[in-house]
């Protein structure tokens, strides 16, 4: 893999009956000092969605989302907690109500992921949470089974972060 840097600033296990597919996963009490921040799981040898963290750190206002690569420590932590996710190819959302870990998954990751970022991004995520998860997780799957092959593989070390974001990225 060639490394190109960039400067990145700025439970219980529910399935839709119909299709069979995870959906949100609930369950896990979180009690570190992290737990009441939002987590991104990505998959950090995916030039898409090494960029698509790029696009949300630099938008992100509020600047408490955190970020983890799916084999990462953290990443891998998430779904040691999660048996049920060891052969998901998603992004996650993984926030926490009341002190419950939630897992979000695929369409709904993303489209929640653009809710947190606000603005007019809030609103298109909020319409696109409007879209049947019928509709949009295999949207979500066709993208995700070829972005590899057009955006290729990246080396996570790649990432290079601001110093200002570095505390956001978990090992």
């Amino acid at each position: 893999m060639e490394c190109e840097a960039r400067t990145v600033r700025g439970g219980d296990l529910k399935t839709e009956r119909d299709t069979g597919q995870l959906v949100i996963l609930e369950g896990v009490t979180m009690n570190d000092s992290a737990a009441s921040r939002p987590l991104l799981v990505y998959d950090g040898e995916c030039g898409f969605c090494s960029r698509a963290v790029q696009f949300v750190v630099k938008r992100d206002r509020r600047r408490t989302l955190l970020f983890a690569a799916r084999d990462g420590a953290s990443g891998r932590a998430v779904r040691e907690r999660h048996p049920e996710l060891v052969s998901v190819e998603s992004m996650l959302w993984v926030d926490s109500a009341h002190g419950r870990e939630r897992v979000l998954l695929r369409s709904d990751a993303a489209l929640t992921t653009l809710v947190y970022l606000g603005g007019a991004w809030s609103l298109l995520g909020r319409a696109g949470l409007a879209v049947p998860r019928l509709v949009r997780d295999p949207v979500y799957g066709a993208i995700a089974r070829v972005r590899k092959r057009i955006f290729g593989r990246v080396d996570p070390s790649c990432l290079v972060v601001a110093p200002e974001d570095r505390s956001r990225f978990l090992a």
